[in-house]
């Protein structure tokens, strides 16, 4: 914790900031959370950081008793404006009064932070504010018109250098866990699988010991969003029809797409090129992935070899093939087309490849790896031994039985990295690359 806050100050001074005003909710507390060790339950929440290190907690009613538990030693300000509605509201100041209370004054140079960062070309980025307006403008009067604030998430989560996109090796054992956990889910569903089963007793195996969830679960049969429903319906699951469930936690997402099936005979008669039409080339785009992400690469490297691999006019996808995860699931995006942002150890990247063929079901394999130089993988080795065994046991898999070759940099952290079974219910079955 003591390293991220130092990693911290020293960006706020290459900025020249005075103060670093971090926003959290529910939802987005990802960089708030990366100091202070937690994050809101179901209130708002502001961390102010001073560049010679002095920090404080704006914080509401039913958050107020977190402080004592930080991992950042902060002087707590009770915030009434932050708590839910209609809650007590007892305060004598007004809010820029408790903001002054925060070390904030006039003609200070501030910046915010809360999860969003903007990448328009067409606009001042960092004048376009992610946090609530009734914050922005209270700020905006307590530091004046000598005083400049600007949206500094960058300052966190950009791919070319913010503080937290690499990560040390007690942060990749804490990751791992949630990568892990949600991939055990994953493959919990698809051995249950089977017709007649609805989408809501499959969702029963996405039970991940009661840690935070990083996206909303999906488990889905056939149509999906059908009259605006995103998490599991009571619908049962049909032979022939697509499926997809996906678990994301901190650390990491996995998802699997693919068709109820043993095999082609059980597609639709439009859908029997299901096969040679979708699931190969999106495997052979996934094997693409992993086989170029390395130390040294950059993205836009990445991003020309899936759209080498699979041209997005024919297979659809629009997304970044891929992206830094943590926390979030999706932090921000090194892969773009001409990305100059190079890739380091210590990152944590999703392969995040979403192909949208007309006329055929979708598929969909997301995993997590973590590119690691010698330095960090002799670190996790000798301080996690376990996280290290299980570390080889992926890459073996990948390499020996799926034939994907990857760099020694690369450290699958999930289970089912490259595991692929377009067929679901051809359990036995999985795609690979054979040796040429």
């Amino acid at each position: 914790m003591k390293e991220r806050l130092d990693k911290v100050l020293r960006a706020m001074r290459g900025d020249n900031l005075d103060f670093l005003f971090i926003y959290a909710d529910r939802e987005h507390g990802g960089n708030f959370g990366y100091l202070t060790g937690f994050e809101p339950r179901f209130e708002e929440a502001v961390l102010v950081l001073h560049g010679n290190g002095q920090a404080y907690f704006l914080l509401g009613n039913e958050n107020l008793k977190m402080a004592q538990y930080a991992r950042i030693s902060a002087e707590a300000i009770h915030v009434p404006h932050f708590s839910l509605p209609n809650q007590p509201m007892d305060t004598e100041s007004t809010l820029e009064q408790l903001i002054q209370k925060a070390g904030i004054s006039e003609g200070m140079k501030g910046g915010t932070a809360g999860w969003k960062m903007f990448n328009s070309s067409l606009e001042d980025n960092e004048k376009l504010f992610d946090i609530p307006g009734f914050l922005v403008d209270a700020l905006k009067r307590v530091i004046g018109e000598a005083g400049k604030l600007r949206n500094k998430t960058a300052l966190f989560i950009h791919p070319d250098n913010g503080v937290r996109i690499c990560v040390n090796a007690n942060e990749a054992a804490f990751y791992e866990y949630g990568a892990s956990q949600a991939a055990a889910c994953i493959k919990r569903v698809l051995d249950h699988l089977e017709p007649g089963k609805t989408e809501m007793e499959l969702a029963r195996y996405l039970n991940a010991d009661g840690q935070p969830l990083s996206v909303q679960t999906i488990c889905a049969s056939g149509k999906r969003f059908t009259n605006g429903v995103i998490a599991p319906r009571n619908k049962r699951v049909e032979r022939g029809e697509a499926f997809s469930a996906t678990m994301g936690l901190r650390g990491g997402l996995t998802c699997r797409a693919g068709v109820v099936a043993g095999g082609k005979n059980e597609l639709p008669a439009a859908q029997e090129q299901y096969l040679e039409r979708v699931a190969k080339p999106y495997f052979s785009a996934v094997a693409a992935w992993y086989s170029a992400v390395r130390i040294g690469a950059l993205g836009g490297e990445i991003y020309q070899a899936i759209e080498k691999s699979a041209p997005k006019q024919i297979y659809g996808w629009y997304l970044n093939p891929g992206h830094l995860t943590a926390t979030e699931e999706w932090i921000s995006s090194p892969f773009y087309p001409n990305s100059a942002a190079v890739l380091k150890s210590g990152m944590m990247l999703q392969m995040d490849i979403i192909f949208s063929v007309p006329g055929y079901p979708g598929i969909n394999g997301e995993d997590g790896i973590l590119l690691a130089d010698q330095e960090l993988r002799t670190q996790i080795r000798e301080q996690y031994p376990g996280l290290w065994e299980r570390i080889q046991k992926r890459r073996n898999y990948m390499t020996e039985i799926l034939g994907i070759p990857i760099s020694e940099e690369v450290l699958p952290l999930s289970g089912l990295c490259g595991y692929l079974r377009p067929y679901l219910l051809a359990r036995g079955k999985a795609l690979y690359l054979r040796k040429s």
